[in-house]
């Protein structure tokens, strides 16, 4: 599983990495505008991330902006809706607007920070990225 995560938080994001590396390749993005940048890479070189973990509250591009123009870049004939990326919402803000803002624009889970490892595994199973 290739996993890109998009925090801006030093230790939010070394929790991730751990967390997720034993699954395979992870990859990092400090802001919202890097993520895309990222992600646009990995589609254009025929190998698209598996799974993004995007922090809804960062600086250049939130991720509720990078989630929506990610999800544009996904909407070509190419792009099948259950090949494209798995893409979970991370934050600190569990408040209803975003979860359903984050909803609208086709985000595939959530997760409340601290990030907790067992929610985190139960959200990669449902999404059927880990058995």
């Amino acid at each position: 599983m290739k996993t890109l995560i998009a925090e801006d938080d030093f230790t939010s994001r070394l929790l991730l990495q751990e967390l997720l590396k034993i699954y395979g390749p992870t990859h990092i993005a400090v802001n919202g505008r890097e993520a895309v940048d990222a992600a646009r890479m990995a589609r254009v070189s025929g190998e698209p991330y598996d799974l993004i973990c995007l922090d809804i509250m960062m600086p250049e591009m939130d991720g509720q902006e990078a989630l929506s123009i990610i999800r544009q870049m996904e909407t070509s004939p190419a792009a099948a809706r259950e090949n494209r990326t798995k893409i979970v919402m991370t934050t600190a803000l569990a408040d209803r607007a975003n979860v359903m803002k984050a909803a609208q624009r086709q985000c595939d889970g959530f997760l409340v920070k601290p990030i907790e490892k067992a929610k985190l595994i139960e959200t990669l199973r449902r999404l059927n990225l880990i058995s």
